[in-house]
């Protein structure tokens, strides 16, 4: 063989090598972790989980994930999965802003998306929160339609902002198809405590409710027992509760994650609050369907919250944001 034709084919073998090197590391998928401080099925960590998975179904991301972990271990187990080499890294720095946005400082080349009531944080730091005021206020105009009593029980986790705007946002949909009705509000200050939610919205129906706004799981299992209705809360459990859930307000993470993975992975990722792709004219959420409530809610509410729900995502209704602690109209 002639030095010309060994050259050209060693070129070429070189050249293939090259090719094949270059299309490993274009096919390499992106490093993600994620960090919560309660389990996996818990329902705003549940939407979270749920587009994160999606997204490794996918084949586009390696995907870890720690639940269950305490607000002292949180800032550990950030920066071991920093330094594990994951490029984006997802949580809630609720509890923990300092010590998360230290983190965040510490690794200016891993990117942050961290559940949180704070501003962005440059260079790599960006916030967000399930803002569905607009399901929620829809949920409740259904609530006050559903009403016998004209008393609704409200349990929350903590009277946080981003809890408080979902009651409030519940309360005045309520009040629009029934101005005679009546709060009764408590929070059991734990995100993840079903035996007391329970309890607390057992003392609600004693004392005359017969709609429970269900934050928290528990509520909707003492309603069920009491033979009472309930309104979900980010997920949809009617499935779990056929007779007693009538409809949910939902929070679809996908449009936050997908939109931030892409960032990412374009190296265009940078501080920003992405609140507003929880909406619904982001799809970022909505009002589940009736399903087995069809025929049970008054086809004067149906129309009246197909209305309110039109205007919304043309813009023609905007839906107060209160962040104040909601106050009980009865005790």
């Amino acid at each position: 063989m002639s030095i010309t034709r060994r050259t050209t084919l060693a070129l070429a073998a070189a050249a293939v090598a090259l090719g094949t090197q270059g299309a490993a590391f274009a096919q390499a998928k992106m490093k993600v972790a994620a960090i919560y401080t309660v389990p996996f099925e818990q329902q705003w960590v549940s939407r979270i989980h749920k587009a994160l998975k999606a997204a490794e179904a996918r084949g586009e991301i390696e995907y870890k994930a720690s639940e269950n972990v305490t607000n002292a271990d949180y800032e550990r187990v950030m920066r071991e999965y920093a330094q594990g080499g994951n490029q984006f890294i997802v949580g809630e720095s609720f509890a923990v802003e300092a010590a998360a946005r230290k983190v965040a400082k510490d690794f200016p080349k891993t990117m942050f998306l961290m559940g949180s009531s704070g501003k962005p944080q440059a260079p790599n730091f960006s916030v967000f929160d399930n803002y569905i005021q607009e399901p929620a206020y829809l949920s409740g105009m259904i609530a006050g339609g559903m009403t016998k009593t004209n008393k609704i029980g409200m349990v929350g986790g903590f009277p946080i902002p981003e809890v408080n705007r979902l009651m409030h946002a519940f309360m005045m949909g309520a009040k629009e198809t029934n101005p005679k009705v009546e709060f009764s509000v408590s929070f059991i200050n734990s995100w993840f405590d079903p035996p007391k939610a329970k309890e607390a919205a057992f003392a609600m129906i004693d004392k005359g409710a017969d709609v429970m706004y269900a934050e928290r799981f528990g509520v909707s299992d003492a309603a069920k027992e009491k033979g009472k209705l309930a309104i979900g809360n980010v997920i949809n459990t009617q499935d779990k509760y056929p007779d007693t859930v009538i409809a949910s307000a939902l929070w679809n993470m996908e449009p936050t994650i997908d939109r931030a993975l892409k960032l990412v992975k374009e190296g265009k990722f940078k501080p920003e609050d992405y609140g507003q792709y929880s909406m619904m004219k982001f799809k970022g959420s909505e009002l589940s369907p009736l399903g087995t409530f069809e025929s049970k809610v008054p086809a004067d509410i149906k129309a009246k919250v197909k209305a309110k729900q039109e205007a919304i995502l043309a813009g023609k209704f905007t839906v107060k944001v209160d962040d104040t602690q909601p106050k009980a109209s009865f005790k």
